[in-house]
């Protein structure tokens, strides 16, 4: 669902919170969107990502490493959920995304031939590619780090959203709102992000927001299958045109008013511009997408590897000894704190 277009039209029903709100509970982190983030955001001045002295990229992992920590020390447990394989019908999206980073690449390289160094962070932020190798690597950090990961068959905004539905979790951690169609009960924003930004060039203080999908339906008067023949006319993934010249206001009172799908896509045209994929066929896909089946005994929060996290941040990729052994030690102090607070709280204390 676009992001702006939809955030204005729920804004009554979404809370902006501190972090101690969150303490004490467990959010499934949508893995490839917190990485993304970290590729895009963790850059030098003139726009290039972190790299170590092979010239490999780090950002994702720096990323990773500091801010789930800070996420722990705020009381907050972490399961990171990992994207499987994509339904062929997300491929136009993909698509779409490849073009438009394609277009700041080339916008990136001209800034740099012209001298124009205020925009080059701005288009670098959207050449950023995750490789097969840093998911990988991911993985093996939040090993070392005690944080549980989930590999989901498809879309792990899907995996997320089961997460929470089965009581796993608290909130799907994501800056989307897409696992809401999935069904996720409650989502929570700018986790991994948060903190004094540049918004179109002013400096803006970004916090945590949460929003909870029973909230989005009552304010709204929709039942669940309308929110999503509401985002299937605006547009989602797996059609991101939505149906050209309705927006958002117009699908919403479309969509209020209609108790019948087969009549409503008739008449905004479904098919004159999704010959290859019905309408039928996405709400299926988001009422019951794939997933994997888990208990909450088949989540388990590890212990720091010191060594291994060593090897993978100071050995492998030359970060800074003294940074990373500190922000070991704050892990560790974390989790005990997070122990001591389990066990005073089963004793009523």
């Amino acid at each position: 669902m676009g992001l702006a277009e939809i955030r204005e039209l729920i804004k009554p029903v979404i809370k902006e919170v501190d972090f101690s709100y969150l303490s004490g509970k467990v959010v499934a982190l949508d893995a490839f969107n917190a990485l993304y983030q970290f590729l895009a955001a963790i850059r030098q001045p003139d726009g290039t990502p972190l790299k170590d002295s092979k010239g490999r990229i780090t950002s994702h992992l720096s990323g990773l490493f500091y801010r789930t920590k800070n996420l722990i020390e705020y009381g907050i447990k972490v399961i990171y959920v990992f994207d499987g394989k994509h339904p062929e019908f997300k491929k136009k999206e993909q698509e779409l995304r490849e073009e438009q980073r394609k277009k700041m690449e080339e916008k990136y390289k001209k800034a740099i031939e012209m001298g124009i160094k205020g925009d080059l962070k701005k288009y670098a932020e959207f050449t950023s590619k995750l490789e097969f190798n840093m998911i990988d690597e991911s993985k093996e950090l939040l090993e070392a780090m005690g944080v549980p990961y989930v590999q989901a068959p498809s879309e792990g905004e899907a995996q997320a959203a089961y997460l929470v539905k089965k009581g796993i979790a608290d909130y799907v951690g994501s800056q989307d709102y897409d696992s809401l169609l999935f069904g996720g009960l409650r989502v929570a924003r700018n986790l991994t992000i948060s903190g004094k930004r540049r918004v179109r060039g002013v400096e803006v203080d970004i916090n945590p927001e949460i929003v909870e999908l029973n909230d989005i339906l009552n304010y709204l008067k929709l039942d669940y299958k309308k929110l999503i023949w509401f985002a299937l006319i605006v547009g989602t993934d797996y059609n991101p045109d939505g149906i050209p010249g309705i927006g958002v206001k117009t699908a919403y009172e479309l969509v209020k008013n209609n108790n019948d799908p087969e009549k409503l896509f008739k008449y905004v045209g479904w098919e004159k511009y999704y010959k290859e994929i019905s309408w039928k066929e996405l709400e299926e896909f988001f009422e019951d997408p794939p997933v994997i089946e888990i208990n909450k005994e088949d989540i388990k929060f590890g212990e720091v590897d010191e060594e291994k996290i060593r090897k993978i941040l100071i050995d492998e990729h030359d970060f800074s000894e003294d940074r990373v052994n500190k922000a070991i030690e704050e892990l560790k102090n974390a989790y005990k704190k997070g122990s001591q607070k389990n066990i005073l709280s089963f004793f009523g204390k």
